[in-house]
């Protein structure tokens, strides 16, 4: 038996990076695009939003986005995951920062975090901060820098139980 392993959709790697702003400025050299007001950002099955942003290329090809919301509108994160046909995960927080060559999506500022299966919820993460490492398959909620130890946690999960698969030889 094996235990069944989904991550983040591989074509989306090869997929255009399609953006919509109010206001983008492009720098080719340096391969910076900054992001102002009612940002939609698509690849593949990515799909990011937010008022105020930056997408750095690096020499390979990877993106790595930063955006940021306003206080009336959170910055939101969603991708399908490979595997499982309507299986997503979806974030959304003050600011989304994700780094497409390590695949690990960052909220901050009032996160929540859910995986999906076909619209049923699977896990739900709520936190100051939380960190999604697609390759590790791993998360993480992590309190404001400046908590103090007496407080009581602020972050919150549920958890679906992990099925194994088995494998017919």
């Amino acid at each position: 038996m094996a235990p069944i392993v989904v991550w983040a959709e591989k074509a989306d790697q090869d997929k255009p990076l399609i953006l919509e702003a109010e206001k983008v400025s492009v720098n080719e050299v340096q391969q910076i695009y900054d992001l102002n007001g009612q940002i939609l950002l698509i690849k593949g099955s990515i799909v990011v939003t937010g008022d105020q942003g930056k997408i750095t290329v690096d020499p390979e090809g990877y993106e790595y986005v930063n955006l940021k919301g306003t206080p009336e509108r959170a910055t939101s994160f969603r991708e399908r995951r490979e595997g499982t046909a309507d299986e997503f995960i979806q974030g959304r927080a003050t600011e989304v920062s994700y780094n497409a060559k390590t695949e690990l999506l960052t909220l901050t500022g009032n996160a929540s975090l859910k995986r999906l299966n076909n619209m049923q919820l699977l896990d739900q993460l709520l936190g100051w901060k939380i960190e999604y490492d697609d390759i590790k398959q791993y998360y993480r909620v992590s309190p404001p820098t400046d908590a103090k130890a007496e407080e009581p946690p602020i972050a919150r999960a549920i958890l679906s139980p992990r099925r194994k698969a088995i494998l017919e030889k």
